[in-house]
């Protein structure tokens, strides 16, 4: 086929019926329009067009477009034909499979006859063996014939079962192709269905918790009473906020929608419950058979095939060697050198295997395959069932898929008009964490504020700073150039400006905010207004506050990453960390303001998260006591060490005293000058000692005199100095009107002094060395004291931190456990209440199961009076149930006296039934026997001989008249006459004409007489019958009677 026959054809497209599994090859091009192929399709498969389906692979092929759009033809391009019509539930079943073989065409042929028919020139051979070879090549050649016919219908059935079993590939093929158009749609619906359930399920329970809790948040906003500067006459509470007066109308008209939308949300959830198990059942369900089966089936029989072929080889063979042998015989009759005697001999055993051994294998082996054609047809007749039921199972599947797929747009819509519904609640329940909210963004914008302003504090000192250096910068230029260059001329240059100040101002803002702190939010907002969820695990909502605390809190970040640690415009340290602090704990709180409460969190959740926080807790406090622990022993250490290096600077003292008293007493002579300026060196030494005693001792608090030790010790350097070298070049005056001697006494004294003072300022060196080392060593302790100690200020509030919020966690651990208590005392009487039923169940169980419709009768009343007795108990579940109890009894008494009366009743219509019986079977007999007595009467009547009127099938006698013509005997007519041809059949076998003859009448021919010759004598115009009889049983004539 191709759509024009200018069109270059360029492929061929490959069309299988899915509904039996035929195929058809198609010539076209990529040109040729769908429309055309169905029109062709309607032709060789009677499906019409408005029913066919195409598809390819995943596509539909619509009429109106050409093959290129699909992307066709191609070389594995195969496309299925679906036939709608057959997907109806109405739909008339197929047919039994039927298969038209060729075996007509390939009869057996006819069995070899005698050889008058069949002459051949040996059949008139003087020898009986050569009269023989005749017969054999007939036999031989009807055993090649039969077999050739046995095989070709052999090979007929064997290609008719491949045919079958390509057939059924088609169909599962066309089965995959369905069900991966199917279970495309299923995917997107079922997609659908789980989004919106996702959605529905948040939903349901964000309007079940606010329906739940309604009044429990209306008590809250009520008991929250607003600042005193924002309270006016209309509002003092949270829930003046909102009008009272129509919330409880709006409540219940919420939960009647509620409720109706969950019921209906139930019905659809229900219907595709339905859709999930048809769709996964029909996934499942396969075929009896699968075609690899099947075409394994096949294969399995092909050996008879080749064991035919090789018998009709066989046989062919023989007929070719008997036929040589005819021959041979024929051409050496003359000569006589051929001995007959031997070929026949030969050709014996030849027929034997022919007729017992290879026609019934050939036969045998044609039943195993008709008997596999036969299994061929059955399976293929359930395989067109099941594609049958199959395709309108995906039908309806996809029918209901298209009327759920609408049903989503309405929940769609239902969902929306239900959230706006609820909107007004969302508000009820927004009103205390949006008041916290505002409460924590009034801490953190003044926290902000005061950070802000130490920023543009710090930037003025910055600045000033930066002023200053470039100042002195300035100065030291022009002082080193002012004396080369005149300053007339740098002035003239402008080298003697300076930078003028920068004043930073900011105007006041945030100056209407409400004068309250970080600890007065729990005050005026409780953290219980929030109404938190804990829907979340700890960590995931810990990390979600630290997400969300970074995003909030980016600019007071920002603010302090450029100070962090430095003071600002007079600010400590710790101020500032402290207003860091507060502006990120209220942007959080203000955060968790924005959580929408949903789901409580479950009680084992509710005892792990408080089990962790107190393991942390312990843990953190454990290492705060082991830190303080350490810093302490450090100090101890410290300071151990600061009294051994005083001990040692005192012990260095006593000993240059006890020198120095030593030295007077052997220098008693001298003037005082020299010992004067030997006190002035020993007193600067003294000093220095005494700095070191006193910037050396350890006490509690260390003032700003360690904190600068370098330039004391230069001073003390240069002290020492100016001691040694005026003590060295001082030469008293009193010594010139000293005699030699004592001046050689003297000057040995003062180089004897002078190198003790030498000795002992390098240990004094030694010493100061150690004791700076020393000074800087408590320097760093006292840093690092003073870090402990931040850190240990630090950690005790967060240690009370932590206690305010596990005591928190307590108290809603409280609360939990007597909602859990109530719902415990709750679950008991429901556990008694049920354990009641049960019992009275047993017991209605143990009536049920008494013997006997009268015992379960009499049982049920008992129940029902120890019900009534025992009615003291205020469950309505157990009075509603003896009432049933009495109810039933009552109606079970009641059916059990009518059943009384139905089997009286049924026994007396028994016993009247019975009497009916005998009466119907005696008028049966009195029937039958009329019956049987009409009968004969009619055979009697049939039998008879009529003498009147003449019709067809009746029994008429002629006699032989004068004229020599038979005349029936008639009473009322006389002109009926028997015809020749009846007369010819009664007398031919006669050797004489009889008298009369009986017959049954089988044609009367009405005639009249015209003209001569007049028959039967009867004169011009005078009516007459011609009379036609069969021969019937001797008869006797019976006289005609009265009836007659």
């Amino acid at each position: 086929m191709s759509s024009s026959g200018n069109v270059i054809q360029r492929g061929k497209l490959l069309v299988h019926i899915a509904e039996n599994g035929h195929s058809f090859e198609l010539d076209c091009d990529e040109y040729t329009v769908v429309e055309s192929i169905q029109q062709y399709l309607e032709s060789v498969s009677a499906i019409r067009l408005t029913d066919q389906l195409l598809l390819y692979l995943d596509m539909k092929l619509e009429s109106q477009n050409p093959l290129s759009a699909y992307k066709l033809p191609s070389d594995d391009g195969e496309i299925f034909l679906f036939n709608k019509s057959r997907m109806r539930s109405n739909s008339t079943p197929p047919e039994p499979e039927e298969v038209q073989l060729s075996e007509n065409n390939y009869p057996d042929p006819r069995r070899p006859s005698s050889s008058s028919h069949d002459p051949h020139p040996l059949d008139e051979a003087p020898d009986p063996a050569l009269k023989a070879l005749p017969s054999y090549e007939r036999q031989f050649r009807y055993h090649y014939q039969l077999g050739d016919a046995i095989y070709r219908r052999t090979v007929a059935k064997y290609e008719a079962c491949n045919r079958l079993a390509q057939e059924q590939r088609v169909q599962e093929k066309a089965l995959e192709i369905a069900r991966g158009n199917l279970d495309h749609f299923y995917k997107m619906i079922h997609q659908n269905y789980t989004d919106f359930v996702k959605c529905y399920s948040q939903q349901q329970r964000t309007h079940s918790n606010l329906l739940v809790n309604f009044g429990r948040d209306l008590e809250r906003l009520r008991s929250i009473k607003l600042i005193p500067v924002l309270q006016t006459a209309e509002r003092r509470c949270l829930l003046d906020f909102v009008k009272e007066d129509n919330l409880q109308k709006m409540v219940d008209d919420c939960g009647n929608s509620h409720r109706q939308f969950e019921s209906k949300v139930g019905e659809f959830k229900q219907e595709f419950g339905e859709l999930k198990r048809s769709t996964e059942y029909l996934f499942s369900s396969k075929a009896s058979i699968h075609s690899r089966d099947f075409e394994r089936a096949v294969k399995e029989h092909e050996h008879h095939i080749d064991e035919q072929k090789s018998i009709l080889q066989a046989l062919s063979k023989d007929v070719g060697l008997v036929k040589k042998l005819v021959d041979d015989c024929l051409t050496s009759q003359l000569s006589n050198s051929l001995r007959p005697h031997d070929a026949v001999s030969a050709l014996g055993p030849m027929y034997e295997g022919h007729d017992k051994s290879y026609i019934p294998k050939m036969q045998a082996c044609e039943r195993a395959i008709s008997n596999l054609l036969t299994f061929c047809k059955n399976k293929k007749t359930e395989m067109n069932t099941f594609v049958h039921k199959y395709m309108q199972k995906i039908a309806y599947i996809q029918y209901t898929i298209k009327d759920v797929r609408y049903k989503f747009s309405l929940f769609t819509e239902a969902l929306k008009r239900q959230n706006d519904q609820f909107e007004h609640l969302k508000v009820v329940r927004g009103i205390g964490p949006a008041y916290r909210a505002c409460l924590a963004e009034i801490v953190r914008r003044k926290a902000s504020m005061k950070l802000y302003m130490g920023m543009a504090g710090q930037l003025a000192e910055r600045l000033a700073t930066k002023r200053e250096s470039e100042i002195r910068r300035r100065e030291e230029f022009l002082k080193v150039n002012s004396l080369f260059i005149p300053r007339d001329i740098l002035a003239s240059m402008g080298l003697y400006d300076t930078p003028n100040t920068c004043d930073v101002n900011v105007a006041p803002f945030d100056t209407n905010l409400l004068d309250i702190d970080i600890s007065d939010l729990d005050r005026f907002a409780p953290e219980h207004l929030v109404g938190l969820s804990f829907k979340k695990s700890l960590s995931s909502m810990s990390q979600d506050v630290e997400v969300s605390s970074e995003s909030g809190t980016e600019n007071d970040n920002d603010f302090v990453d450029a100070s962090e640690l430095v003071e600002i415009a007079g600010t400590s340290k710790l101020e500032v960390e402290n207003a860091k602090l507060k502006a990120e704990l209220a942007s959080t709180i203000a955060i968790l303001c924005s959580f929408s409460p949903e789901t409580e969190f479950e009680d084992s959740e509710m005892g792990n998260a408080l089990k962790n926080s107190a393991e942390k807790t312990a843990e953190a406090l454990r290492l705060k006591d082991e830190h303080e622990k350490h810093l302490v022993n450090v100090l101890k250490v410290k300071h151990m060490q600061c009294e051994a290096y005083e001990k040692r600077i005192k012990e260095l003292e006593n000993r240059l005293s006890d020198q120095y008293s030593l030295e007077q007493k052997l220098n008693k002579d001298p003037s005082s000058e020299p010992m004067d300026e030997a006190s002035y060196a020993s007193s600067s030494l003294l000093l220095k000692s005494g700095g070191i005693d006193s910037s050396g001792t350890m006490n509690a608090n260390l003032d700003s005199s360690m904190v600068e030790p370098n330039r004391d010790e230069k001073d003390e350097k240069d002290a020492m100095v100016l001691a040694t070298s005026s003590t060295a070049d001082y030469v008293p005056p009193s010594t010139k009107s000293l005699t030699s001697d004592d001046q050689v006494k003297a000057s040995d004294l003062v180089a004897e002094l002078q190198n003790l003072l030498t000795e002992k300022s390098n240990k004094l060196n030694e010493t100061e060395t150690k004791l700076r080392a020393a000074m800087e060593e408590v320097t760093r302790l006292g840093d690092e004291l003073e870090i402990s100690r931040n850190l240990l200020e630090e950690s005790q509030m967060n240690c009370a931190h932590l206690e305010n919020c596990l005591h928190e966690a307590r108290e809603e651990a409280q609360t939990h456990l007597c909602a859990a208590d109530r719902r415990a005392s709750e679950y008991s009487t429901l556990r008694a209440s049920a354990i009641k039923i049960r019992s009275l169940f047993e017991r209605l169980k143990t009536c049920v199961s008494s013997s006997g419709v009268a015992g379960f009768a009499d049982s049920l009343r008992v129940l029902a009076q120890s019900l009534a007795n025992s009615a003291n108990d205020g469950d309505d579940g157990i009075n509603e149930f003896r009432e049933c109890v009495r109810v039933l009894a009552e109606k079970v008494g009641v059916l059990t006296r009518q059943r009384a009366e139905l089997i009286d009743r049924y026994t007396k219509t028994e016993a009247s039934h019975e009497q009916l019986t005998k009466e119907l079977e005696e008028k049966k007999d009195l029937v039958n026997a009329l019956y049987m007595k009409l009968q004969s009467e009619k055979q009697v009547n049939k039998e008879k001989i009529s003498f009147g009127r003449l019709e067809l099938h009746e029994i008429a006698a002629f006699v032989l008249n004068e004229t020599g013509h038979y005349e029936a005997i008639n009473r009322n007519s006389t002109h009926y006459y028997l015809s020749s041809e009846s007369v010819a059949l009664f007398t031919d076998h006669l050797p004489h004409r009889p008298t009369h003859i009986v017959g049954q009448i089988v044609h009367i021919e009405r005639q009249t007489v015209k003209s001569s010759p007049v028959p039967y004598g009867l004169p011009v115009g005078c009516e007459y019958f011609v009379v036609t009889v069969a021969m019937i049983p001797d008869t006797a004539i019976h006289s005609p009677t009265a009836a007659s």
